[in-house]
């Protein structure tokens, strides 16, 4: 398994809002899946009405998503623990 880092559009009622969401997966094709799979779920949104703009894989030490640090926690400690993402401005 491998840390993903999908970003796309999707319609929330009458809006479109951008999201990102990360995930371990198998492949960039089971990331995307699951992405369809978790967003028609939680919105009920389609497929079809779904953007996908990128699929990136990441290191899992980066994310602050609790599956992603749950998933990849023996490996975080190993590593010396998470990378606190840079602060924007």
């Amino acid at each position: 398994m491998k840390a993903f880092r999908v970003k796309g559009i999707v319609p929330f009622g009458q809006q479109r809002q951008a999201f990102s969401m990360d995930l371990p997966a198998a492949d960039s094709a089971d990331a995307e899946h699951r992405v369809y799979s978790i967003m028609g779920s939680r919105h009920n949104a389609t497929r079809r009405s779904i953007d996908l703009q990128s699929v990136t894989e990441i290191d899992p030490r980066t994310s602050q998503e609790p599956t992603v640090l749950n998933h990849f926690r023996e490996e975080i400690a190993a590593a010396g623990g998470p990378i606190a993402p840079t602060e924007e401005e």
